[in-house]
């Protein structure tokens, strides 16, 4: 009688296991995605507009760029500010698409992690590779931190008379 009250409890508990739904896998970046085309798209936009482009180097495997990115949308500030002052580009990097020969043109930025950014000008130079660390604040990415970064590297704020000393 034991054996069978055990194996009952054992089949209902497994059930209940099975049962739970597993969370849907996030999907930020998109690993078939033709980035260089992204790129180019972006950089043309931003020449028009005399923006500069943020590309945001990560993957839907990396919880830091998974949270950035949440933050960025969260928080109206950020979320207005980047996309009013930059032409945004998520480039992935993942073990389907690590798109090498992308990232080798801009010297390697994943050597600093994920997320890692990298700040195009209107001709697609890169003019700046941010590693997100220097982001962070406490137990996650500041908000006045990448707003000062964002502000830093603008278009308006690269030019030179915006740069009298």
């Amino acid at each position: 009688m034991k054996k069978i009250i055990m194996l009952a409890f054992a089949l209902t508990f497994s059930s209940f296991a099975f049962a739970q739904t597993k969370k849907e896998a996030v999907h930020i970046y998109n690993p078939q995605a033709n980035a260089q085309a992204d790129i180019n798209a972006a950089v043309a936009k931003a020449k028009a507009a005399k923006k500069h482009v943020f590309v945001q180097v990560g993957g839907n495997w990396c919880i830091w760029c998974i949270r950035f990115h949440d933050l960025v949308d969260s928080v109206p500030e950020l979320k207005n500010y980047l996309n009013t002052n930059y032409e945004v580009v998520l480039l992935n990097w993942s073990p389907e698409n690590k798109n090498e020969a992308i990232l080798k043109k801009f010297n390697y930025p994943g050597r600093f992690g994920f997320p890692v950014f990298l700040i195009l000008d209107g001709d697609g130079k890169l003019i700046h590779t941010q590693n997100s660390a220097y982001l962070e604040e406490g137990k996650g990415h500041s908000p006045k931190k990448i707003l000062d970064f964002l502000k830093n590297w603008t278009y308006a704020a690269m030019l030179p008379e915006h740069n009298k000393y």
